[in-house]
């Protein structure tokens, strides 16, 4: 009955967009955009309603849905879903725009790249190939109308009207009846007697021809500008002549067009066409073919479209690591393919991959992460911070290998801000606390300074209190001058923090027993801090009005703004520190710190140094930090706040440069000049091998004078035997 009856394109799973038709095609269809109704997923919808009288045409569209639903190729616009009615034709692809309009677009906003073009056209020659070769069928319809670009920028091959077969049966080339559309027909065609000698690729090879003067120049206004090649590229020259030439016989196969232009220096010939066919086949890659081309990926995707990275390289990446055991070499192109991303999308794509990197086991997985985790720690909210990324990063903190425990210290900075209060004051104090007392690295002792004071305004009042005082007074008696600087610097930056009663009864103090320390750097910074702090308590002394402003911060709660002061110092402990750890634990390898009351000079290897005096161990927990205040509690920088920001306190990088680029020998009284060792400017390779090279020096010189010392002990002991026995001998004459 006619009230059962359904309208099938009411229940179709797809809807067009109330819009005007994209482009004007010639031909029977009409591009629409639409989405699935289930999800709104965008797709494309060429639409033909029949009309009565345009039988040719109907069966022309019919033969056209026929071939999109049966022909599936990666250069072929993709085939979704298909309606047929007596009133119309529905086809559903993948969402496309016609390529005329693209390069249109691409125009006004900068023009297209010749990169693009290559892979462009190399698409569509294979797609062609494919037909020819493959199915022996005839495009027959090769033009800008048949092309599509999907949203990564893959051109795809459409316009299957007039498709026939290339071995005769089921007839000639339809007729197509519209003179946009027999502009592109060779001119062989118009010879009805036979005569001429033709392969079956020989009139599509034409048209890829015109395809290719349109895509330089512009519209085709008639066959006879072909002649000129206008812009297309020299190296594409050559064979566009080919594609062109009046004979018929001598124009290329598809396949083995392809292979001319795929020739070194030829039009095909580049990173992006190469990065795209391996992109095609990774899945049947070896391992280790897939670990070099993601480790040279990144340097060639600044060149590549930010389209093709977004949807084309982006989901290979994420495949190779979920799937594919790519391991830590995928996550630098990931990153630099998150830049084009918008948040949603990075939610939704990278952050996932993130949170499930950070449980891996690999190391090199793990220290690529924290290297990088400024690229991606703005997306990434408190909660996930705190229960899936800080339990798994800790763990770097107890890694044997140095430099994950310089990393992890180092990303600190950038997650301190999302820790939560026991994440912070209690967790992260412990780890900082056993770092700066029982590490056998200097630099990395020396950088845990650094970051606790960068990080000291994300503290409570009660851990600021506890903890820094005690900790930068500890630094200020490591070993290892930097560290020493650090302290110094890390009351510096802190200096807000402490009240005047700890300013002239902690802090002073310690800073006034470095003022005879063995490192000028140590001296210097310190003198700096001592008029500054002196200059902060003489204000507050002639004006007590001001104490209450002075000591506005000391019992505040944790604030990032309070950190300003702590935004420019030490910034060689933040950026480019894997390498200086790397080399700095590499030639001055040094113990666990001692306390001690006299600040002790680094020693380089080979070098002997005197014992230190044997003290307790230091406890690790952050409890037992300001234990340490009755040994001489730290000495905080506390001048005035404009003081403070105005001072150049200098670059930790400076100070340990000039520590490590003047290496005396302080037994022998200064022989080896200061002045004649190299000041390098920067932590460079080159810089490190001079260093290394009078390290050398120094230490076979001090070999030399300590093989020299231990003949002239022995020679002296030797002498005092010889002393000794001669009064027994004589007395015992005196006896007899």
């Amino acid at each position: 009955m006619w009230f059962f009856a359904r309208d099938p394109v009411r229940d179709f799973p797809f809807e067009l967009i109330p819009e005007p038709p994209e482009g004007g095609l010639p031909g029977p269809w009409a591009l629409h955009r639409g989405r699935k109704k289930a999800t709104g997923s965008p797709v494309s919808i060429f639409v033909y309603d029949v009309k009565p009288g345009a039988e040719e045409q109907t069966q022309v569209a019919k033969a056209a849905f026929k071939r999109f639903k049966t022909l599936r190729h990666p250069n072929i616009l993709a085939y979704i879903d298909g309606l047929e009615t007596e009133k119309c034709l529905h086809v559903v692809t993948e969402a496309v725009t016609p390529l005329g309009i693209y390069l249109k677009a691409r125009v006004e906003a900068g023009g297209l790249k010749e990169l693009e073009i290559s892979w462009g056209l190399h698409q569509i020659v294979k797609a062609l190939s494919f037909l020819v070769n493959d199915c022996s069928l005839i495009h027959n319809n090769v033009c800008m109308a048949a092309v599509f670009v999907d949203r990564a920028g893959e051109w795809k091959l459409g316009g299957l009207d007039y498709m026939y077969s290339a071995q005769g049966n089921g007839g000639g080339p339809p007729r197509k009846g519209i003179p946009e559309l027999e502009q592109y027909d060779p001119p062989e065609l118009a010879d009805s007697s036979g005569r001429v000698v033709r392969e079956k690729w020989s009139a599509d090879m034409w048209r890829l021809g015109c395809l290719i003067w349109e895509v330089f120049n512009g519209p085709l206004p008639r066959a006879a500008a072909l002649r000129n090649p206008g812009k297309i590229p020299k190296t594409l020259v050559p064979h566009y002549c080919e594609l062109v030439g009046a004979n018929p016989k001598v124009r290329p196969n598809p396949a083995r067009f392809l292979q001319n232009c795929r020739a070194p220096g030829g039009f095909m010939s580049n990173r992006f066409v190469e990065t795209n066919l391996f992109l095609e086949e990774i899945q049947i890659k070896e391992p280790a073919e897939k670990q070099k081309f993601f480790q040279e990926l990144s340097k060639s995707l600044d060149a590549f479209p930010e389209d093709f990275c977004r949807h084309k390289v982006l989901p290979q990446l994420l495949t190779a690591f979920e799937f594919g055991n790519a391991g830590a070499v995928v996550l630098t192109p990931l990153f630099k393919v998150g830049k084009f991303l918008s948040a949603e999308e990075y939610q939704q794509k990278i952050i996932p991959v993130v949170v499930k990197m950070f449980s891996s086991t690999d190391r090199a997985m793990r220290i690529r992460l924290l290297q990088q985790m400024e690229q991606f720690i703005q997306y990434l909210d408190e909660p996930t911070v705190n229960t899936q990324i800080f339990p798994h990063v800790v763990h770097g903190f107890l890694d044997t290998n140095p430099a994950i425990r310089e990393q992890t210290v180092k990303s600190m900075l950038l997650l301190a801000p999302k820790l939560n209060e026991a994440n912070l004051n209690v967790e992260l104090m412990k780890h900082f606390a056993r770092l700066q007392a029982k590490d056998e690295q200097g630099p990395i002792r020396c950088n845990t300074t650094v970051c606790l004071g960068k990080i000291g305004s994300y503290l409570s009042a009660s851990t600021r209190h506890r903890v820094l005082t005690s900790a930068f007074s500890r630094a200020t008696r490591d070993p290892f001058a930097p560290s020493r600087v650090a302290g110094v610097l890390g009351f510096a930056a802190t200096h807000n923090l402490y009240s005047m009663n700890d300013c002239a009864q902690k802090i002073l103090p310690v800073l006034c027993g470095l003022t005879v320390d063995p490192e000028k750097s140590v001296r210097d910074q310190a003198f700096k801090a001592i008029r500054s702090f002196l200059s902060k308590l003489e204000s507050v002394s002639e004006d007590p009005t001001q104490l209450e402003e002075v000591e506005k911060d000391v019992h505040a709660a944790s604030s990032p703004g309070m950190g300003g002061a702590a935004a420019s110092w030490a910034g060689w402990a933040v950026t480019g520190v894997s390498s200086l750890t790397s080399k700095l634990i590499r030639s001055h390898p040094t113990t666990a710190p001692t306390e001690t009351n006299i600040p002790q000079r680094p020693t380089p290897e080979g070098v002997p140094a005197p014992a230190p005096t044997p003290v307790p161990a230091t406890p690790t927990t952050s409890g037992h930090w300001e234990t340490q205040e009755e040994d001489k509690d730290t000495a905080e920088d506390s001048s005035t706040a404009d003081r403070w920001d105005d001072e150049d306190w200098g670059s930790l990088e400076q100070e340990a440069e000039s520590v490590l680029a003047q290496q005396d020998d302080w037994s022998t009284g200064g022989q080896v000049s200061r002045a004649s060792q190299p000041r390098p400017d920067s932590w460079g390779e080159d810089n490190w091998e001079g260093l290394e090279t009078d390290s050398r020096q120094v230490k076979a010189e001090l070999a030399r004078k300590k093989r020299e010392e231990r003949r002239r002990e022995m020679e002296a002991k030797r002498a005092e035997r010889k002393v000794a026995k001669g009064p027994m001998k004589l007395g015992a004459r005196k006896l007899d």
